[in-house]
């Protein structure tokens, strides 16, 4: 792999990990927004909504999360992330599996640190590739940027970086025409509700989500295809209202993602 190419994949191998841990099956889903007035008073949804609301006061929470985009790559994340001003927070992402985190380790990647901020989005890689950029150990992905590049990766990246909170995977599941109440079962060892339904009655992509007696999600699991094949990803979320940390890294130590696409790699 030329120096080149092995750059342009750690830039777009950096991107999607980003988006596939905060938004898992969202970009295919049915709507997020309200649902019609007659879901609204809906007594079968009635306790959803109160999750809803509860989850969206909390503004943050610890999240653990493995998500699966079929043989293309795996990986975990655990940090904390807040959505009181748009997507805030860190997480650790690691690969662990798939042909693409076969890539990342021929690379010399194995794991990265992603911070979110509300304009923008920072990955961390590793000493192997700051030798590549000057030193620089940061890539730095401007949300409008990624729009103007089109295709499946650049379009609606803001929108779906906003729609990644918890209280968005209750909308999700509000939107759907068979949403249902499974039944009670302990969950991580809290006794929760598990709900569970198909948005926008696409049987390809299904949400289950577990809320514990303080209407807070403890598990969600989403469930559908990709331009590469099946995704799934399972998330647990604690320590609602924990104070949320994500610093733009320092400018000496960050490359814009732009600009290392334009740059010539070494041995290219």
């Amino acid at each position: 792999m030329t120096g080149t190419t092995a750059l342009r994949t750690v830039v777009s191998i950096a991107v999607t990990a980003a988006l596939a841990c905060v938004t898992a099956c969202t970009s295919s889903g049915g709507p997020t927004g309200s649902t019609d007035s007659a879901r609204a008073t809906d007594p079968s949804t009635r306790s959803l909504r109160s999750v809803e609301r509860a989850v969206g006061r909390a503004g943050s929470a610890r999240v653990e999360s493995t998500t699966v985009m079929g043989r293309e790559l795996s990986l975990d994340a655990v940090g904390a992330l807040g959505w009181r001003d748009g997507l805030t927070g860190t997480l650790t992402i690691t690969y662990t599996g798939g042909t693409t985190a076969e890539t990342m380790r021929r690379l010399g990647t194995t794991a990265m640190e992603a911070r979110y901020l509300p304009d923008a989005y920072y990955a961390r890689m590793g000493d192997e590739f700051a030798v590549r950029v000057g030193g620089r150990h940061w890539i730095k992905y401007v949300y409008a940027d990624l729009e103007d590049l089109g295709g499946a990766t650049g379009a609606g990246f803001a929108d779906r970086m906003r729609d990644t909170t918890p209280h968005q995977a209750v909308k999700r599941l509000l939107a759907s025409d068979d949403v249902r109440k499974v039944g009670e079962e302990t969950t991580r060892g809290r006794r929760t509700t598990h709900w569970t339904g198909t948005p926008g009655g696409a049987t390809a992509q299904t949400v289950d989500i577990w809320v514990d007696d303080r209407d807070l999600l403890v598990k969600k699991v989403e469930r559908g295809r990709t331009e590469t094949g099946e995704l799934t990803q399972t998330a647990y979320y604690s320590d609602y209202g924990v104070a949320v940390l994500a610093e733009r890294p320092p400018a000496a130590d960050t490359a814009d993602f732009k600009e290392l696409l334009k740059a010539p790699g070494e041995g290219s």
